[in-house]
């Protein structure tokens, strides 16, 4: 919900600034600020005839990563998907003279609808939590199948090499958060645990999933949607700022997550899920029932016609790699929380909350490697090497 502005902007430069590029919109503008988009400061901006808009722009400063904050990339996808059946933001406008606000930004149409912070759907019959689920991956597979030269997306990104490059980018950032000291005790934020022995699993390209690319949002998750008022779908995705083209296993395995961490208890995990326990919570789909739906929704053009048992096998494979990656990836971000308390820049709870998980969320992605292995050598007839 929007609210009181923390990080003020020009008003009157941004209005007329409207004015003469987007004279649609009306001004003067009632400017509020979301309680959400930290990363990007998000704000909903109101025309005098009631219709409601929202401007992100990067944040104030000079930005640490070079990478973060590309509010132009955010725009420039949802542009290009305007002319397809992927439900998103309709995009206004993109204003890269920081002179008129301070930094560059954007306006896109609100979506006036729900969000679900918890991702077992609170306070909904089971058909519709159901329904809400199976649309959220039917949204998923829609934008995986768009071939990114269709929409003028081809430079978006690479087309292959998604997961090497993933790879070699955690390991250099895991190597510098865990240099990290604590600025009191003088302790490192120390490496997570398994972490040279995950890494070589990973670099197996052997065990990796088929090298394929596709436009991918990079944080699909169902808190990253809004859904209709009263109807059990998808009216926008919401966030794009980690979007790229990459592997499209890295987001269905991201919306999985619940799924999977419903195994660890809250006292190992504060974020774990145990609504997702099976049976747990009526109408949640299955795990394969998810699988079955995005696959036949996103079709995706690299499979072969051999045995249909031996390429469900394999695609389970590839799936259970996804999501051991998944896992140590977000392990690797609470290391980085981690480095950024020791260096006393994430002071909160919530911030040690999440530093607080790494380990667990490791030794996870350790469990689920180990597992994989375990089943690869046993159909290979070695014993797998770790």
């Amino acid at each position: 919900m929007a609210g009181q502005v923390r990080q003020p902007i020009d008003v009157e430069a941004l209005e007329a600034w409207i004015s003469k590029t987007v004279p649609e919109i009306g001004v003067p503008l009632d400017v509020k600020q979301f309680g959400y988009g930290q990363s990007n400061p998000t704000y909903q901006l109101t025309s005098p005839d009631g219709q409601r808009y929202v401007l992100r722009k990067k944040p104030p400063g000079k930005l640490v990563s070079k990478t973060a904050h590309k509010v132009e990339r955010e725009h420039r996808v949802i542009a290009a998907l305007a002319s397809t059946d992927v439900p998103i933001p309709r995009a206004y406008c993109l204003c890269e003279d920081s002179s008129v606000i301070g930094t560059p930004f954007y306006i896109m149409s609100f979506l006036d609808g729900r969000i679900f912070e918890d991702p077992s759907i609170p306070g909904v019959s089971p058909e519709d939590r159901r329904a809400i689920w199976f649309d959220a991956v039917r949204t998923l597979a829609k934008l995986h199948r768009i071939d990114p030269r269709d929409v003028k997306m081809e430079t978006f990104g690479k087309n292959s090499g998604f997961y090497n490059r993933q790879i070699a980018t955690w390991m250099a950032i895991c190597g510098a958060q865990a240099a990290i000291r604590d600025v009191e005790t003088g302790d490192a934020v120390g490496q997570l645990p398994h972490f040279e022995d995950m890494m070589r699993f990973y670099s197996d390209e052997k065990q990796q999933p088929v090298d394929r690319g596709t436009l991918i949002h990079g944080d699909f998750k169902i808190d990253n949607l809004v859904f209709h008022k009263t109807e059990p779908r998808v009216i926008g995705i919401l966030d794009w700022e980690m979007s790229t083209i990459g592997h499209p296993l890295s987001d269905l395995s991201n919306l999985m997550t619940p799924f999977y961490t419903c195994r660890l208890s809250t006292e190992q995990l504060h974020s774990a899920h145990p609504g997702f326990v099976p049976g747990a919570t009526p109408g949640l789909p299955t795990l394969a029932e998810i699988t079955a739906l995005y696959f036949s929704v996103a079709d995706p053009p690299t499979r072969s016609s051999g045995p249909k048992a031996a390429e469900d096998r394999e695609r389970e494979r590839e799936l259970q790699w996804a999501q051991a990656f998944n896992m140590f990836r977000q392990s690797a971000i609470c290391q980085g929380i981690a480095a950024r308390h020791a260096a006393r820049q994430a002071s909160s709870e919530k911030a040690r909350q999440y530093a607080a998980a790494r380990a667990p969320l490791a030794n996870f992605a350790w469990e689920l490697v180990q597992g994989i292995a375990q089943k690869s050598g046993r159909r290979s007839g070695e014993k797998p090497r770790l």
